[in-house]
């Protein structure tokens, strides 16, 4: 099963690619996916399950909006989904 750690991590990778390792603006998450964001990480990067705050994945600024379907802000300011 692909987690949503690992999508925004080839989101991430594909952007690098794409625009000579440049850097995406943002991720954008709605609540619901922050948390499932949280539960990937303390499945794979934390084990244990201590609280934790996450304000960057990989050193891209991620964002919660509550109306955000889950997106990439790329360089250029395209938004790329990270689901589906």
């Amino acid at each position: 099963m692909t987690t949503l750690y690992l999508q925004m991590t080839d989101k991430l990778s594909a952007h690098w690619r794409a625009n000579d390792n440049a850097y995406p603006r943002k991720f954008v998450l709605r609540p619901a996916l922050r948390d499932e964001y949280l539960r990937c990480l303390q499945l794979i990067i934390i084990p244990g399950g201590r609280d934790m705050t996450v304000t960057k994945h990989m050193g891209v600024p991620i964002e919660i909006a509550e109306a955000s379907p889950g997106v990439m802000v790329s360089a250029d300011g395209t938004e790329v989904a990270l689901q589906g």
